[in-house]
């Protein structure tokens, strides 16, 4: 493969973010999808939901996303059939994160590269919310993170600030907008669009599905 369209392909840009409040976890992402420096997408979708308790948001190569989730929502129902329970939260995290870290470790011309956050919602109504590195390792999160998306460094030093503990779903989503809109200010791999989930222990809800329109103005 060329190497000039390798690195293309390689380089794409998101911002996603997941925080957790006292009475569950907001999952947010922009709509902007890239290959190098060219706009592929602006209606991408990245948060998935993998099933009816468990929701993934991926930064990275859009075809290793949607391979990851296919692959984790299969093999998540076959356990529950096998078991005849569902599995927990921390067991869908920990299948993604092992989906990933065989699949970098598996010669190929271009790498597996995704890097993702997995929230859900137990049986008893718990939540949780897990970070899964690029290489497969994982994390639970206990205040909030924004993984390896590019938008990372302008999200972090707003959550940083601004988040506390034990805060509302309420004021959460509130937060995951203004952080996405600070990494569209800046991050030339995230905009378009800002898309918020909630789950709690009523299920997960799409709760914001914005788009961010240009407007062009006379400088005079």
């Amino acid at each position: 493969m060329d190497a000039e369209l390798k690195n293309s392909i390689l380089k794409t840009g998101t911002t996603i973010l997941g925080i957790v409040c006292k009475d569950g976890i907001v999952m947010a992402a922009d709509k902007q999808s890239t290959a190098g420096n060219i706009v592929m997408n602006k209606d991408s979708e990245k948060i998935k939901i993998i099933n009816e308790y468990l929701a993934f948001a991926g930064t990275g190569m859009v075809a290793d996303i949607q391979r990851a989730i296919k692959i984790a929502a299969a093999e998540l129902r076959l356990k529950e059939l096998r078991a005849r329970s569902r599995p927990s939260v921390v067991n869908g995290a920990s299948l993604v994160a092992s989906l990933i870290y065989n699949s970098v470790r598996q010669p190929a011309m271009i790498q597996f590269m995704v890097g993702s956050l997995v929230g859900g919602v137990n049986e008893d109504g718990s939540t949780e919310l897990y970070s899964i590195d690029p290489v497969g390792g994982i994390k639970q999160i206990k205040d909030y993170d924004a993984n390896f998306g590019s938008g990372m460094p302008y999200v972090l030093g707003l959550l940083e600030r601004q988040y506390k503990k034990g805060m509302s779903i309420e004021d959460g989503v509130k937060l995951a907008v203004e952080s996405i809109k600070s990494s569209t200010q800046r991050d030339t791999g995230s905009g378009h669009g800002i898309d918020v989930y909630t789950l709690t222990k009523d299920g997960i809800k799409k709760v914001i599905d914005q788009d961010i329109i240009p407007e062009y103005k006379d400088s005079k």
